[in-house]
């Protein structure tokens, strides 16, 4: 007699979750992939679009922050209010200016006006609204589609079922201990649905664990509170400016400039990276500096930050990230994490790949789910035409491979985690996914004769 637990537990029922997964949310899944996959360089691909915000010959000294401001304003002389300066991460970098709420779009979700300025000459080079520029639309659709408030909800939502379906796809896969070798296998001469379905399963296996923590960092960036209710932190969602500080001193004729706030503000933090200044709003506004320590793993939103007077040049208050709260560390690292930034460019090349192996997983599963219902037909695989590229995928998804466990033990050792046999048995597949990659190259396009 079989209990109701049991066959809900069933390996029948979580088939069907995952199949309903798939076909009800599996386009949503592959569209949040490749958009995020090419987010990931969202950067260099907007520099590579936009060769003038690129600087061929950077010089040795940037123009001061006052006089980049006063550019903008000579640009934008009917802007008024507060506008924040990000500082570039490389020398052939442009400095952009934001301004949050533009009249031409500020009845969006999010949409500021972006400035890029010359730091060397001050120059404005362009003026673009967020969402109107092919990379903040690529953005805008993997974060939000395209559709504000409801759409970021839905993001959220479609994040924790990427979650469901991670798991029910690998225990779907999970062979037992003696299979795991033929369940690792391609088999490229059965045909092109076998092959499909091959494909699926090494790829979902590879790239199970990047996808889950991608949906579940996903998931908390859209429903941040969910986070902070668990860890026990407050006011560390992405983007969170820290606490509404306003100025008590009376207003002079002499107010502290840019440049003199950020020197005053490097006093709590001599060895920081400036990374952003925000300019006061109104006779009450203040300046926010926004620094980095080298302890960050936040590149472009660090939380080091500290508020100026810019009628008394005094430090009002200062928001130190080793002064945190375990849970408020925790928090910290989400935003980092779903971009790939905390790890380094390894990861980010992995989480890459990752968005990219989502839509492949979408488009296999479908291939073999339109076979068993007689809506596509099987065929042979030319294996002569295809060898090439079969044996370059092969060498590919074996250095995915030792990419993805040294990303996992750079991961544990960032954490802190005293697991030493989890190390060992990491060091021990290392070693034999080397010597399976040493064989593969000695072997040559034989091993697929």
């Amino acid at each position: 007699m079989q209990f109701p637990i049991q066959r809900l537990l069933s390996r029948a029922t979580w088939l069907k979750v995952h199949l309903y997964l798939a076909l009800i949310a599996g386009f949503f899944f592959a569209l949040m992939g490749l958009t995020g996959s090419l987010s990931v360089y969202r950067e260099e691909l907007d520099e590579l679009l936009n060769p003038k915000l690129v600087i061929e010959q950077p010089e040795s000294k940037r123009q001061s922050l006052d006089k980049i401001m006063a550019a903008v304003h000579a640009a934008h002389p009917n802007r008024y209010g507060s506008w924040t300066l990000e500082l570039p991460r490389s020398s052939h970098g442009m400095i952009t200016v934001w301004y949050d709420k533009p009249r031409e779009t500020f009845f969006e979700l999010y949409a500021p006006l972006m400035v890029s300025v010359n730091p060397y000459t001050g120059e404005v080079v362009a003026s673009r609204f967020w969402g109107q520029t092919a990379t903040t639309w690529l953005l805008d659709l993997h974060s939000q589609l395209r559709l504000d408030r409801f759409g970021w909800n839905a993001v959220g939502i479609f994040g924790g079922l990427l979650m469901v379906s991670i798991g029910t796809g690998v225990y779907l896969w999970w062979p037992g201990w003696r299979g795991i070798l033929s369940a690792l296998k391609i088999r490229h001469n059965a045909g092109m649905i076998r092959f499909a379905f091959d494909l699926h399963r090494l790829i979902g296996l590879l790239s199970a664990s990047i996808l889950l923590l991608l949906a579940f960092t996903g998931f908390n960036l859209s429903y941040p509170s969910v986070l902070e209710t668990l860890v026990g932190s407050s006011g560390m969602e992405h983007g969170e400016t820290g606490r509404n500080i306003i100025s008590t001193a009376t207003p002079n004729n002499h107010p502290v400039g840019l440049e003199s706030a950020e020197f005053v503000a490097r006093g709590p933090f001599p060895r920081a990276e400036l990374r952003r200044v925000t300019t006061p709003a109104g006779d009450s506004g203040i300046y926010r500096i926004n620094l980095r320590q080298g302890s960050e793993v936040n590149q472009r939103h660090p939380y080091t930050t500290v508020w100026v007077d810019r009628w008394s040049g005094q430090v009002k208050e200062v928001r130190d990230p080793s002064a945190f709260t375990q849970g408020e560390t925790f928090a910290t690292w989400i935003w980092p994490m779903h971009t790939g930034e905390a790890f380094g460019a390894t990861a980010r090349f992995v989480w890459f790949l990752s968005g990219i192996g989502l839509f492949v997983l979408y488009v296999s599963g479908l291939l073999h789910w339109l076979h068993r219902r007689g809506k596509v037909k099987d065929r042979e695989i030319d294996v002569a035409a295809l060898r090439p590229l079969l044996y370059r995928l092969q060498e590919v998804g074996c250095r995915a491979g030792l990419a993805l466990f040294k990303l996992t033990v750079l991961l544990l050792q960032k954490a802190k985690l005293h697991a030493p046999q989890v190390m060992k048995g990491c060091t021990t597949l290392l070693q034999r996914l080397h010597s399976m990659l040493n064989r593969q190259k000695r072997l040559g396009k034989n091993d697929w004769e």
